[in-house]
């Protein structure tokens, strides 16, 4: 009996398949599929020329984003990006994309079709676990690794333990979605609530998130320490992959007798939505009890929520309102073809109509790469990941995560609020 993570890697054993894997086994393992950016890729590719690969191991199956500090911010960026460039070129790399054809990597790659039910994927990016939600396993790991796997199509892992999270329910409160899930989950568990586990998300709760949220849920794995997240696929996933896929793809379930380390239960109605306050992302808070925290900036994009089902939400929120004069928004569709959507349903139209900033796909202020960098003192609330100290900017700046829903109402508010409190 082996949980869906367990079949992932009985499927992928470099010397076979067919047998059974148990937690903490140590396993070579084929991948499927390598990502990097433009941070971690150009260790990866001195790492790369370091060892004397001769190659890659499949050029369809390597790639390479510069998402993070692009639009190149000066010229250590812009270095960094000319590595990705050269290398992508001199392998004949498939899939290398370019600014003007990028997007956000972790959002990107599941709308290209590249990252697939039943893949074993590993990135340069501790949110690569972000593809569980199409019911892969996919993990972040160091750039030497991903050199590794880029000459081989190997890798060393231990198998993780399992941890299954039930949310049970009917129906969810208005304006809660994955990210109030997600953000409730870690506040409940604790950052290393998940330590090197796979958190498998099951229930009816989940079985009827579109797939949006799942990505959304997955995303955010890594902030309660776990090892990846992991999503059973369903008629749901298989409406999503299956006009986009690249190649073959298997859907895998967890047998009824599997065992996980621990069960986590939750009735998903009583959810509210939720807000992550500094800094920690387990350090979580109903919105409405947040009403007196005033903000800076709102920045609503990221690989958790820029997708367009967030913006079709924020833009909800935001028509015929305006942002709060004491604070700017910033909107970042998380691809090329989320940014033309967005205009072509008139939703650009909203943003700026509302004095709202919208951006070209990047990471930017998530991590405190450019674009929204916090002053010493600012205060911002955000739909992206983390909240560390320092995260978006000076270490004495402050950021709040929250759900584009929240986010949105928010930068209207000038304060900490929910949709609600606007007539909605």
């Amino acid at each position: 009996m082996m949980t869906i993570t367990e079949k992932i890697f009985a499927g992928h054993l470099a010397e076979g398949t067919g047998k059974e894997v148990h937690p903490g086994q140590l396993v070579n393992a084929r991948v499927d599929f390598v990502l990097a950016n433009d941070i971690t890729a150009p260790i990866a590719i001195s790492e790369f020329k370091r060892i004397g690969a001769s190659g890659v191991f499949d050029r369809e199956r390597v790639t390479f984003v510069p998402d993070h500090f692009a639009p190149q911010k000066d010229i250590k960026a812009a270095e960094q990006c000319k590595m990705l460039r050269e290398f992508s070129r001199g392998y004949d790399l498939k899939y290398y994309f370019e600014v003007g054809r990028m997007g956000v990597e972790h959002a990107l790659l599941p709308e290209e079709g590249l990252v697939l039910p039943g893949d074993l994927i590993i990135g340069a990016d501790s949110h690569t676990c972000t593809y569980g939600g199409l019911g892969a396993f996919a993990t972040g790991v160091g750039s030497t690794d991903v050199a590794s796997a880029m000459a081989t199509g190997e890798l060393w892992f231990k198998v993780p333990e399992s941890m299954k999270f039930v949310y049970h329910g009917k129906k969810l409160q208005k304006w809660v979605g994955g990210k109030d899930l997600i953000l409730h989950t870690i506040g409940d568990i604790g950052v290393d609530g998940a330590l090197y586990r796979a958190m498998e998300f099951e229930g009816e709760v989940i079985r009827a998130l579109p797939m949006h949220a799942r990505l959304t849920m997955c995303n955010m794995a890594i902030e309660a320490g776990g090892k990846s997240g992991i999503i059973v696929p369903d008629d749901i996933t298989m409406q999503y992959v299956k006009n986009r896929a690249k190649r073959e793809f298997k859907f895998h379930t967890s047998d009824p007798g599997a065992a996980y380390a621990e069960v986590k239960e939750y009735d998903a109605s009583k959810i509210p939505p939720t807000v992550s306050c500094p800094s920690l992302p387990s350090n979580t808070k109903p919105a409405a009890e947040l009403s007196n925290i005033s903000i800076d900036q709102v920045v609503i994009g990221s690989c958790t929520n820029g997708r367009i089902e967030d913006l079709r939400e924020a833009a909800h929120i935001l028509k015929g309102r305006k942002v709060n004069p004491n604070l700017r928004l910033l909107v970042i569709p998380a691809t090329q073809r989320i940014y033309l959507e967005a205009m072509k349903e008139g939703l650009f139209e909203i943003f700026v109509e509302a004095e709202a900033v919208v951006s070209t796909p990047t990471c930017g202020p998530c991590l405190g790469g450019h674009m929204g960098i916090l002053a010493k003192g600012e205060r911002a609330l955000a739909t992206t990941n983390r909240n560390f100290v320092g995260r978006m900017g000076h270490p004495e700046s402050e950021v709040y995560l929250a759900s584009p829903a929240v986010a949105a109402a928010s930068a209207v508010l000038g304060r900490i609020g929910v949709p609600d409190e606007l007539g909605l």
